[in-house]
């Protein structure tokens, strides 16, 4: 929408266009994915600790940015033939509903990813007090709160995305949590092997280590990924924002389409990590699909 509105010779580039069957291709199975991840932590009892309540977050987040993307386009293709139109009443509240939508996705990724990297620490540093601190009743609360503030916080910046107090916020957030996510990882890292040192005396401290410091490579992957798929797209909304008639800056716009493909993309990796990564969600996807034949 906002390529379109540009005159045609600000840029020599040519706006990258991925086709409609893709989206629709990838967005579908990223939901299937994920749908898969939270059938499998309901149906397994042993599954039902703070961790996997907090991946289940994630997502139900990567499901909602496919979701958004899948809509978006079912709106492009209605308009195209002429059943809405771009500037009415009605399509701008569909818009704004699907804004906050992909900001709830975007927020909940954020948050979700932060309640992990923090029950990952306390699993590491604060082995032996962790199931006293990290109670299945304090991780639904923690999560019941960032979703409440993440729709809030959507709904918000959806109503008020053209005004710069709102935009400023709402991408400076983004490298902020991912700065301090970063630093608690570099900190987990450099102290755990001191911290293995003071338990090494402990039956079974090096399998338990293993298994702490194990989840916390998978986190930084998970880190890793975010970033790679959702950067690009939050740099797409503030060129859009503070230079959207720079030719460089419409240059950069012109692959908006493969920006959203990668937000797609990240729903579709991040499962496939989850079952790479732990051994009990891999069993209990055989015992699924082995009761399902």
């Amino acid at each position: 929408k906002n390529m379109s509105d540009f005159p045609l010779n600000i840029t020599d580039c040519l706006q990258v266009v991925v086709p409609e069957e893709v989206f629709f291709t990838v967005a579908a199975a990223g939901i299937l994915e994920n749908l898969l991840i939270l059938i499998a932590v309901f149906r397994n009892k042993n599954l039902h600790l703070p961790m996997y309540f907090f991946i289940c977050s994630l997502a139900i987040s990567d499901m909602l940015g496919s979701l958004y993307k899948t809509l978006e386009n079912i709106f492009i293709i209605l308009c195209k033939l002429g059943y809405l139109t771009r500037r009415g009443d009605f399509e701008k509240k569909l818009d704004d509903a699907m804004d906050s939508m992909f900001i709830l996705s975007l927020l909940g990724s954020i948050f979700s990813l932060l309640a992990i990297a923090a029950d990952r620490y306390i699993t590491i540093f604060y082995a032996l007090r962790y199931h006293n601190i990290m109670t299945l009743r304090r991780a639904l609360v923690i999560l019941a709160i960032i979703w409440t503030f993440c729709a809030g916080s959507s709904i918000a910046i959806a109503l008020f995305s053209y005004e710069a107090a709102t935009v400023i916020p709402f991408t400076v957030l983004f490298p902020l949590m991912m700065f301090f996510i970063l630093c608690l990882y570099v900190h987990m890292f450099l102290l755990a092997r001191t911290h293995a040192k003071k338990i090494a005396s402990l039956p079974t401290s090096t399998v338990h280590q293993r298994t702490n410091m194990k989840g916390a490579i998978t986190l930084t992957i998970f880190l890793g990924v975010f970033l790679c798929c959702w950067a690009p797209f939050v740099l797409h909304i503030l060129l859009a924002r503070f230079c959207p008639h720079n030719p460089y800056c419409a240059c950069y716009m012109s692959i908006f389409h493969v920006n959203g493909t990668l937000i797609m993309c990240n729903s579709i990796i991040d499962p496939m990590i989850f079952a790479f990564r732990s051994q009990e969600l891999r069993n209990t996807f055989k015992k699924m699909f082995y009761c399902s034949r």
